[in-house]
């Protein structure tokens, strides 16, 4: 019995998609992968990551891959392979060629740019801490 090759075209997607959650653990182990937006056209739902923010999320289409970058314009100027198109995305067909290496780049790039954030709101506000302090002091006075 001879097997035939298949030519469905979620395989590819499924196993493209598969090796995209491998990479972004692999550019930051601490990354959390969460599913959103399970509906019935897309029963699967949207892989969304986060890490100190979210940082993109994994769209499955018919014909193509979308990974959608939270801070995408921002990182366009840390994409010299030119992944992230003008709408802060990354869009893979089948057959093309990705980057492995400059998009776990991306990703680590927007990690980092998330934690920068995140330490400029602490450092606006005390974070969390010295708001307590602030607190006490007051109602003392």
């Amino acid at each position: 019995m001879k097997k035939e090759k298949t030519t469905d075209p979620a395989d590819w997607r499924k196993r493209t998609m598969s090796r995209i959650r491998k990479l972004v653990k692999q550019a930051n182990p601490e990354i959390v992968e969460d599913v959103k937006w399970k509906v019935p056209s897309n029963p699967a739902g949207v892989f969304v990551w986060y890490k100190d923010g979210m940082i993109t999320t994994g769209e499955t289409y018919k014909s193509h891959l979308r990974l959608s970058l939270a801070k995408g314009p921002e990182l366009k100027g840390q994409d010299p392979k030119g992944l992230i198109n003008s709408y802060r995305a990354i869009i893979i067909h089948e057959g093309d060629r990705f980057d492995e290496g400059a998009f776990k780049n991306l990703i680590r790039a927007a990690v980092a740019l998330n934690h920068k954030a995140n330490n400029k709101t602490k450092s606006r506000t005390g974070g969390k801490r010295a708001q307590a302090l602030i607190i006490r002091k007051r109602k003392r006075d």
